[in-house]
């Protein structure tokens, strides 16, 4: 039987989430309660790997095992043996074509950013922090030069694995909250995929145009070099929550799951 489980987790505690010698991740964690509910070793497969410090509001796994229980059993079961920080959302069997990875339609992330003269400090490492004020629409003029599908080697890491750095970024939207020197802005991006570190790589030359150091033209100019060196430096990985992947309603995956459910809404810091 294949099963997809919906996970979130705060990922301030762990190396990110692949399994590393270590054992500080959040496969790794993952498996070992699953491992134990079910009594035998389970190996997962994850829609879209994050990075130390970054959080999920919904990851999507799949795994094979032999085990026949109900889904409530599946997501009860093992979040008794996960740490406080990471819980199974959501249990669903799906067919065996069914591949967490190959068969999402489309990626979303989101970035926090707290712009405040002082740092965060009881939502610290949920959010990212900026202590001079951001001109919104400057950034959403640079935004809309990165939409489309392009090249985006300018953007990304030289660890990442990518076969192709061809990326169809389908939507980025940027939103204030707050009208003061202490507000909120939220960063939502959509892509058939992403490259490894490519939307922090994306937020540091955002926030570069934000505070006047460079005009939004220059993003233009970034993504057209093709290389990592004209960028600005990588953002804190802070504020970046992983909305989750949607599929086809078929699959009988959860709304939040599903793209004309239109997926999960962000419920993280406000």
């Amino acid at each position: 039987m294949r099963l997809a489980l919906g996970v979130r987790y705060n990922g301030q505690a762990y190396d990110g989430w692949q399994s590393q010698p270590s054992g500080r991740t959040v496969q790794d964690k993952l498996e070992g309660a699953l491992g134990r509910f079910a009594d035998q070793p389970i190996s997962t497969l994850c829609a879209g790997r994050t990075d130390a410090g970054v959080h999920a509001l919904m990851q999507v796994v799949h795994f094979d095992t032999s085990i026949e229980r109900e889904p409530f059993s599946w997501v009860r079961g093992t979040n008794r043996y996960l740490p406080d920080d990471i819980a199974v959302q959501w249990a669903q069997p799906v067919p065996d074509r069914f591949h967490c990875r190959a068969s999402a339609l489309t990626r979303r992330y989101l970035y926090v950013l707290s712009q405040s003269p002082v740092r965060p400090s009881l939502d610290a490492g949920r959010v990212g922090w900026s202590i001079h004020p951001l001109d919104g629409d400057a950034m959403r003029a640079a935004a809309a030069m990165l939409l489309g599908r392009h090249d985006f080697s300018s953007f990304r890491a030289s660890a990442c694995q990518a076969l192709s750095p061809i990326k169809d970024l389908r939507r980025i939207e940027i939103t204030r909250r707050g009208d003061t020197d202490r507000c909120r802005w939220h960063f939502e991006f959509e892509a058939d995929a992403f490259l490894h570190h490519m939307i922090r790589n994306i937020m540091g030359c955002l926030v570069r145009v934000g505070h006047g150091k460079a005009p939004p033209e220059w993003m233009q100019e970034v993504l057209e070099a093709r290389s990592r060196l004209v960028a600005a430096p990588t953002f804190s990985p802070n504020g970046l929550y992983f909305l989750g992947p949607l599929y086809e309603a078929g699959w009988g995956l959860p709304p939040e799951a599903t793209l004309q459910a239109g997926g999960a809404a962000y419920d993280g810091p406000p």
